[in-house]
């Protein structure tokens, strides 16, 4: 008998379910990094323990993902001299800006466009 392949004893563990587990982390990991340009990484850590008796192996899986950072929210404000953040720039003059009243006009009728 030759040595079989990672994949089967992969399949074995939690009847299936860590397989299942690590394919939708890595299509998860795939999808993060695609999005954000940067890498991530999954582990995958199996730990294989001698049973107490019968010669049998206990083996046990862990799925490990870790993504991408996302990007920190920003926003720029001004110091003030006391330390304070504003928004406006306190060396920079106020305006005093008005709205104004939107007049609605109706155009003659040479003027209107189809």
């Amino acid at each position: 008998m030759g040595i079989r392949p990672i994949t089967d004893t992969l399949r074995s563990i939690g009847g299936g379910v860590f397989i299942d587990l690590a394919s939708d982390k890595l299509s998860e990991l795939v999808t993060a990094v695609d999005a954000s340009g940067k890498s991530g990484r999954i582990d995958l850590t199996i730990n294989v323990k001698k049973a107490t008796r019968g010669g049998a192996m206990l083996i046990t899986g862990k799925v490990k993902l870790s993504k991408p950072a996302e990007e920190p929210m920003e926003a720029m404000m001004f110091a003030t001299p006391e330390g304070n953040l504003v928004i406006d720039d306190p060396h920079q003059q106020k305006l005093d800006l008005k709205a104004v009243a939107s007049a609605t006009e109706t155009l003659p009728s040479n003027l209107k466009t189809a």
